[in-house]
C-alpha cells in the first residue's frame, strides 16, 4: 500500500508536457509498446496497429503532427498524436507508460492536444478507443467527450468515437 500512496502523492507533480519531435521516435514508440499491450490482451489481439507500427512509420508520422509528450525527469511517460482535418482535430495514440497510469499524465496530454488544436483553428477534437477499454471511456468522457458514433467490429466489439467541441 505503501508505494501506492506514494504514487498519489506524486501526481503532475514534475510532469512537463512539450510538443512530440521526429526525435522522440525511439522513446514514443517503446512507451506505445508497453500501454497497449494492456489493449491487445483485452482483445486477444496482439497484431493491433499500436504494437506492430515500425520505427520508421512512426518517424514519418510525427513530421506532421500536433502531439505532445509527457516527460518526468529525463523520461517520456506518455505521448500522444494528432493531426487536423479541416476545422476537426483528430486524436490518436493516447500512451502512458503503464507505471504512470492513473496519475494524472493522460488527462494532461489530451487537454494540451486540445489547447494545440484550438491554437490551430479547430472547433472539434475526435477520438476513439474500443468498446471494451473502460478506462479510457472513463477518461475521455470525464474530459468531456460525448459518444458520436459506434461501429460494431466481427467480434462482437465495437470502435467507440467520441467528441467535444473545444
Amino acid at each position: 500500500m505503501r508505494l501506492r500512496a506514494d504514487r498519489l502523492e506524486r501526481g503532475l507533480t514534475g510532469l512537463v508536457v512539450r510538443p512530440i519531435a521526429p526525435a522522440d521516435a525511439g522513446e514514443v514508440l517503446t512507451v506505445q509498446r508497453a500501454a497497449f499491450v494492456q489493449e491487445a490482451q483485452l482483445y486477444d489481439d496482439a497484431r493491433i496497429a499500436p504494437l506492430v507500427q515500425t520505427l520508421d512509420e512512426l518517424r514519418a508520422e510525427l513530421a506532421d503532427n500536433l502531439g505532445v509528450v509527457a516527460v518526468r525527469g529525463d523520461r517520456i511517460v506518455g505521448a500522444a498524436r494528432a493531426i487536423v482535418s479541416g476545422s476537426t482535430l483528430l486524436i490518436g495514440r493516447i500512451a502512458v507508460a503503464p507505471d504512470e497510469q492513473g496519475e494524472g499524465a493522460g488527462g494532461a496530454l489530451l487537454e494540451a492536444l486540445e489547447r494545440r488544436g484550438r491554437d490551430a483553428g479547430c472547433a472539434e477534437a475526435e477520438l476513439f478507443t474500443g468498446s471494451l477499454s473502460t478506462a479510457n471511456l472513463e477518461l475521455y468522457r470525464s474530459a468531456g467527450y460525448v459518444e458520436s458514433e459506434r461501429v460494431d467490429q466481427d467480434d462482437g466489439t465495437a470502435q467507440v468515437f467520441l467528441r467535444k467541441h473545444l
